[in-house]
């Protein structure tokens, strides 16, 4: 995945999906208004359909309502993992500088950076692991709803077939003759497939966002790993590699620092050697010239023909 495919937020797409289909069911409402009452609340003899096709419909109204604000919410998570990748990009000394500190790519690189200064192992993996269990449980109640949704018609199905048995019960007791129990008949047989529509709809249509908002989330998740691959761990954790060629360089420069003294000591030596050559050369120049001097003495003592000095003044 390119950077500048992290940048796609796959959360307004979805959005705009919302927002058309709720156009389109309300459109859809208003030209089949007349229809749909006479269909759902025209000529009722119990208010069992109107209960369960409000149930229904407050649930799947309830579960639309979660889905959004999860939307709105990953598409706040999209607008930070873009800020951050711009901040990289621009070579910012922090690259959270303006992002909402909630956001997980923040999370994310705080997290990465305590266990750096802790000098502990990041384990990619493991974070991982544990966003997408964490993001998982966010979509508990949806996925609730999303299940069911379509259970929920089977029994308003359920009911209306045993509100109908009841309307056949007291048809045969009258023989034939009672049009209460066929009108509880009929009334029980429309309210189970009432039920069964409402629930049928409402579930394909939730069903479609469910698996979008999974999409957007798991989007999401795969856009975090890719930065924290490509830009954190680069730069919180050592490799090896890294590791081994610090060392290699260590050790090179031990090596010339060591050079280094050696050649500085063979100098010290051999100063030291001609030190002790010019000390000996002194001593023999001084021998030499004590040498002549006494002979130079003793030759103008003889030929001035002066008296020999007295012992031990010579």
């Amino acid at each position: 995945m390119d950077t500048h495919r992290l940048l796609i937020k796959l959360s307004n797409r979805i959005l705009i999906q919302f927002l058309i289909a709720i156009i389109l069911v309300g459109v859809v409402i208003f030209f089949n208004a007349e229809f749909l009452n006479h269909f759902y609340l025209e000529n009722q003899q119990t208010n069992t359909g109107i209960i369960i096709n409000s149930s229904i419909a407050g649930i799947f109204l309830f579960g639309l309502i979660n889905l959004l604000v999860l939307l709105i919410r990953y598409s706040t998570e999209e607008a930070a993992l873009t800020a951050f990748v711009e901040n990289i990009e621009a070579i910012q000394a922090n690259p959270i500088d303006g992002i909402n500190s909630n956001s997980l790519i923040v999370k994310r690189f705080a997290t990465m950076k305590s266990i750096n200064a802790a000098h502990g192992e990041i384990n990619h993996n493991a974070l991982a692991a544990m966003l997408t269990a964490d993001e998982g449980t966010r979509l508990g109640v949806v996925r609730f709803i999303n299940n069911i949704l379509i259970l929920t018609g089977v029994f308003g199905t359920i009911i209306s077939l045993s509100i109908a048995l009841l309307g056949a019960s007291d048809l045969i007791e009258t023989a034939g003759t009672g049009l209460d129990g066929m009108g509880l008949v009929i009334h029980g047989m429309s309210t189970a497939l009432s039920t069964t529509i409402t629930a049928i709809v409402s579930y394909i249509v939730f069903g479609y966002f469910y698996l979008r908002v999974k999409d957007v989330q798991t989007h999401l998740i795969s856009g975090i790993e890719h930065l924290t691959s490509v830009y954190l761990i680069p730069k919180f954790v050592k490799r090896s590699e890294e590791v081994i060629n610090q060392m290699a360089g260590l050790i090179k420069g031990i090596i010339r620092a060591t050079e280094k003294m050696t050649e500085t000591q063979q100098i010290y030596m051999s100063s030291a050697h001609i030190l002790q050559q010019s000390i000996e050369n002194n001593k023999q120049q001084m021998d030499t010239l004590t040498n002549d001097i006494g002979t130079i003495k003793h030759i103008l003592r003889e030929g001035f023909r002066l008296p020999a000095p007295a012992p031990g003044k010579e």
